[in-house]
């Protein structure tokens, strides 16, 4: 027993000496030719890097922290600055500012390319129709054109001004005079997520709403953690929440495809609809039959687009009633302009397209509460080619993370 005991002393201790010693090495090595042009900055914990800093920064409400002490620490405070480190088990640059992110845009497919954590990859399985560029460029192309329609946006004005009827009407905006807003916001959130995408409503079918938002919770607690898949990790359990809700929404398309071959859905009521009915690659561009999404990229596409309009769209409504509440005149200047609008409206009309074009002012909050606060803290890219930004070698292979919050901010 105490041999065992012994043993497993000295294993640990082996384990720990040989960690500390890649950290010593890899913050502390002398530069060589390849690395002497990089950006300041540090690398971390071996194998993680700095993921679990990132993480807590994000955890605790300001993921910002993690970009800016750095920014302060490598690059003097400069906003339009830039430095090393480790994410995701990823050599990675943080670039910060509104020329750097010109810069990628411009250079976008020529120096980088979009990248994605394996996190990522792993939770938003792609079915291997398209390779990723392909997807990249078909869905650019396939979303903006039902979204961005005057006619879609028009329906789905009083669709939206519905849900939030209903959801006032759940007690969730505090009845009690405390509002927890930002679970509030949440929750409001998928449920005009779930009405607009798929047309499943939340209190005509709370079964299916509520068991997805459950999964979803999950889903989100694990999403950009340590990409360890096992049962009891927060990434394992990501994994199957991820499943679980993949699987609903297979199952809803499957339904709707019948809807609409007996004529029981409309064509574009929904992007469902939408996704099953329009071919991602036509007969003239695959040179024989057109090509159309399967259940199962259906189910990872719709998943994604919940994740991605869930945390801005909930972020941007949290932030915007806690600046109504710190600047009391933007607070009445808002109230004012949304009971004239209310004046002209019969008792239980909704809202409708030409409402929405009289909220200049509403809008216009919304939009420095963006600037000031910006939903997303920014993207990754790849490295397709050795290049220098501001006189500082992005190696090949490199991630390359750009910052938003730096140049919105004041």
């Amino acid at each position: 027993m105490e041999l065992i005991t012994l043993l497993s002393g000295l294993i640990v201790l082996c384990i720990i000496l040989i960690l500390s010693t890649f950290f010593i090495l890899s913050n502390n090595h002398h530069p060589t030719k390849d690395d002497i042009n990089l950006p300041p900055g540090r690398m971390g914990w071996p194998f993680i890097g700095e993921s679990y800093d990132y993480f807590v920064a994000g955890k605790n409400g300001k993921p910002e922290s993690f970009i800016f002490d750095r920014l302060m620490k490598f690059a003097s405070g400069n906003l339009n600055g830039q430095f090393k480190t480790n994410l995701f088990g990823n050599k990675t640059v943080v670039v910060a500012g509104a020329p750097a992110n010109k810069f990628l845009f411009l250079n976008d497919k020529k120096l980088v390319t979009m990248w994605w954590p394996p996190s990522i990859d792993k939770t938003f399985p792609s079915s291997g129709q398209l390779s990723a560029n392909e997807e990249s460029l078909v869905l650019r192309k396939f979303f903006p054109t039902f979204l961005t329609r005057r006619e879609a946006l028009q329906r789905y004005i009083p669709i939206m001004d519905n849900c939030t009827r209903r959801h006032f009407a759940t007690g969730a905006w505090g009845p009690s005079g405390r509002i927890e807003a930002f679970n509030a916001a949440k929750e409001y959130t998928f449920w005009v997520a779930c009405r607009v995408f798929m047309s499943v409503d939340a209190q005509e079918d709370p079964a299916t709403v509520d068991s997805l938002f459950k999964h979803f919770n999950l889903l989100k607690a694990g999403i950009y953690s340590l990409h360890i898949d096992l049962p009891w990790t927060s990434f394992g359990r990501a994994i199957k929440a991820s499943r679980e809700i993949r699987s609903v929404i297979e199952q809803i398309a499957k339904k709707r495809r019948v809807e609409l071959a007996e004529g029981k859905a409309h064509p574009t009521q929904d992007i469902l609809s939408h996704m099953i009915q329009t071919p991602i690659c036509t007969a003239e561009e695959k040179k024989g039959e057109a090509t159309y999404f399967s259940d199962a990229d259906i189910g990872t596409k719709i998943l994604g687009l919940l994740v991605g309009s869930h945390d801005t769209s909930s972020t941007v409504i949290t932030y915007f009633l806690k600046y109504m509440a710190e600047n009391p005149h933007v607070h009445e200047a808002v109230y004012q302009e949304q009971m004239e609008i209310a004046k002209g409206k019969e008792e239980g009309e909704l809202l409708n397209w030409e409402d929405m074009q009289r909220m200049k002012y509403s809008w216009c909050t919304a939009c420095e509460v963006m600037r000031l606060t910006p939903p997303a803290l920014g993207g990754f890219r790849n490295a397709i080619t050795d290049f220098t930004h501001n006189g500082y070698l992005i190696p090949k292979g490199w991630k390359v993370c750009s910052v938003l919050y730096s140049f919105f901010s004041v």
